[in-house]
């Protein structure tokens, strides 16, 4: 495999279009979901929901967030 250099100034030598395809290429390969982090977050989601309908976490209306209550 080339160096990281080598590849970098094959890169900077692509048209800008080109460059930015690139660019979109590895930024979409680093977007993969992780699986156990997806796990984690519907857990959490589900043990707050459960929380709330017991009446154990306090709930606010939208309206009022939105007009930036408490600060």
């Amino acid at each position: 495999m080339e160096k990281l250099e080598q590849l970098a100034k094959k890169a900077i030598g692509l048209r800008p279009i080109d460059r930015i395809r690139l660019v979109e290429a590895i930024l979409f390969s680093l977007d993969k979901p992780d699986s156990e982090i997806e796990k984690s977050w519907a857990a959490e989601s589900e043990a707050r929901y459960e929380a709330y309908k017991r009446g154990e976490l306090e709930s606010y209306d939208w309206e009022d967030i939105k007009k930036g209550f408490g600060r």
